[in-house]
């Protein structure tokens, strides 16, 4: 299969284009070279899609699939698209389940109701821009998209980091303080599953729109955090504190604890999104163990990682807290 990477440098990105690389695909990416370079056995282009002119680089070029992990704006995903329309067999594009707004209510399905967004938007939020950038796909590939909806992705390359600053803290060892309770759910994908779904079905020419937000029965917070000491051999001891306390402390949800989420806010029902269409297109899961276990492999074997930088308890405010407890 020829194969057009939008992205292809960072986390979904490169992951995809090893696993196409393995299996002997003929890959090109386009990026702007901010994040490195494409693995080895790759034709490289050099392009920052905001600017239409470097799209030229693609013009006149064919392949049997793109897929585009991008994170922009709904203009600047539709000028690529309509760019590739005549060029390219199907295009797969990696959104997020954040195109739907309410997480509180009903079940979540691919049919739930979705962010407006209009397709040429430029300025606009994460999850709505992704709902704009998605009928900017559509538009130009009508009956040709695949239209991915992952939740949180975890494993190697992760970004923006959120297993890993729980591996880091955990293998720094002492009392670490662990949210919520230990038998709240956490749900994600494996990037490696994900990669691996995508390129089948990118062969396949799958259209439509498919929720891969990892199996409802992932793992729960005290099985995670207890595999992170696993992992990392650390003999550090995890102290609970409930919601309320962590709530009572300013402690802001997901970002200074990565994966918690009080009970009852609402955003806690993304556990509750469907997979049913994923497994019906094959999707197979990697065990938590593996996923835990190799991120940690990984991470040790690069450099210091680039991590959100509003991600994370400050080590200050956390022995504060645990020094609080009775």
């Amino acid at each position: 299969m020829r194969l057009l990477v939008l992205g292809g440098t960072r986390f979904v990105g490169r992951t995809l284009v090893e696993e196409a690389v393995r299996r002997g695909h003929s890959v090109t990416t386009l990026a702007r070279g901010v994040s490195g370079d494409p693995p080895p056995g790759v034709e490289s282009l050099h392009g920052d899609r905001t600017k239409e002119a470097d799209l030229e680089v693609l013009r006149g070029r064919e392949w049997d699939a793109a897929v585009d992990t991008s994170v922009l704006a709904p203009r600047h995903v539709g000028a690529t698209a309509r760019l590739l329309a005549d060029q390219v067999g199907h295009y797969v594009y990696v959104s997020t389940v954040s195109v739907y707004p309410d997480f509180g209510g009903q079940p979540v399905d691919e049919a739930s109701e979705v962010y407006e967004c209009p397709a040429d938007a430029v300025d606009v939020d994460y999850g709505p821009g992704k709902a704009g950038a998605e009928r900017a796909v559509q538009e130009a590939f009508s009956g040709r998209a695949l239209i991915v909806r992952p939740g949180v992705i975890l494993g190697p390359y992760e970004s923006p980091g959120r297993l890993l600053w729980w591996l880091r803290r955990i293998a720094r060892g002492g009392q670490v303080l662990a949210p919520g309770s230990p038998d709240r759910a956490v749900r994600f994908v494996d990037v490696r599953d994900l990669a691996v779904w995508m390129l089948d079905n990118a062969r396949r020419r799958l259209p439509g729109v498919v929720n891969v937000p990892g199996p409802r029965d992932t793992t729960t917070m005290g099985e995670l955090l207890g595999l992170c000491v696993e992992a990392t051999g650390s003999r550090a001891e995890l102290v609970w504190l409930d919601d309320a306390t962590l709530t009572e402390a300013d402690v802001q949800p997901w970002t200074e604890l990565p994966f918690w989420v009080p009970a009852g806010s609402g955003f806690g029902a993304w556990t509750d999104i469907s997979d049913e269409r994923a497994r019906l297109a094959g999707i197979r899961y990697h065990p938590v163990r593996g996923t835990v276990f190799d991120t940690w492999r990984w991470l040790r074997g690069v450099p210091e990682p680039s991590l959100a930088p509003d991600l994370g308890l400050d080590p200050d405010k956390e022995r504060r807290l645990l020094a609080a407890q009775p």
